[in-house]
């Protein structure tokens, strides 16, 4: 008798991929990409120091800006009332204090593991503020991406110190169209693994509708540097989110690449599988 060959292993387990339409157009950022490959690849890694750098440039900028404008105004200011332009450079001046204090706690903060404010006053809060502003600043210099992913980076890093859990129907998985092939499998792979779902933006970052009517309480999301700046600063202040960034060896919106690795963990420690 011929032996009965033995069933193949079932495979292992695909999330639910599911299209949506967004009201923000995929890869609007890179309107002015000229076509030619990208530096490095694609990969903008860059260590915090280069974002603490030029967030202390843009706190600067900014405060010098409003003394110019202060200066420029006193004699009008002063008919109003002497004290007026006295009180309005002591409030510029406590303002510059605390500014200036408040980066140093985010550095402390950073950089020794310790949350030293509450989210919404750090990560989740004034940070998110100051992320788009430096990267204003830093296009002047050429460094944009770079700072971007430095920012975060940091951002992700406080974040996820925060030790968030959530059940698997809290967590979504927002991912753009431009993934290659491998990185799309994997990201479905790691999402069927726990039992999450898996939403692609077909002309836009971050879904923000998906995320009002199913209202999880965290949100994974991938995407390049500069899509994923504005999708925190549209989604970060109202719920949690963990923002992965992209390597892009083939230019903006076209088989990205990422790290499946860490995007494993992130789910895995949300979901507390």
């Amino acid at each position: 008798m011929t032996p009965t060959a033995a069933p193949a292993p079932p495979a292992p387990p695909r999330a639910q991929l599911i299209h949506i339409e967004t009201d923000r157009r995929l890869g609007h950022e890179w309107d002015e990409w000229d076509g030619k490959p990208l530096p490095n690849r694609g990969d903008f890694s860059a260590p915090a120091r280069l974002f603490f750098g030029y967030a202390a440039l843009t706190l600067a900028v900014a405060l010098g800006a409003f003394a110019a404008v202060l200066f420029l105004l006193q004699p009008r200011l002063a008919t109003f009332h002497p004290l007026v332009p006295r009180v309005l450079w002591l409030t510029l001046g406590g303002a510059g204090v605390v500014a200036w204090a408040w980066l140093a706690v985010l550095a402390v903060s950073f950089y020794t593991g310790a949350s030293l404010l509450p989210e919404r006053l750090l990560e989740r809060g004034p940070f998110l503020w100051l992320m788009n502003v430096t990267s204003f600043v830093s296009r002047a210099f050429g460094r944009r991406d770079w700072v971007e992913h430095a920012a975060i980076d940091i951002y992700n890093t406080l974040a996820e110190r925060r030790r968030r859990r959530v059940g698997k129907g809290e967590l979504l998985v927002l991912i753009p169209r431009c993934l290659s092939k491998g990185a799309l499998d994997g990201v479905l792979a790691i999402a069927g693994r726990y039992d999450v779902p898996v939403f692609v933006a077909t002309r836009g970052q971050l879904a923000r509708r998906v995320i009002r009517e199913r209202r999880p309480r965290a949100v994974v999301a991938v995407a390049c540097e500069r899509d994923m700046m504005t999708g925190l600063r549209d989604v970060a202040g109202k719920l949690p989110v963990l923002g992965l960034t992209m390597r892009l060896p083939n230019g903006p919106c076209r088989d990205a690449e990422l790290d499946l690795d860490r995007m494993d963990v992130w789910v895995r420690g949300l979901v507390g599988a």
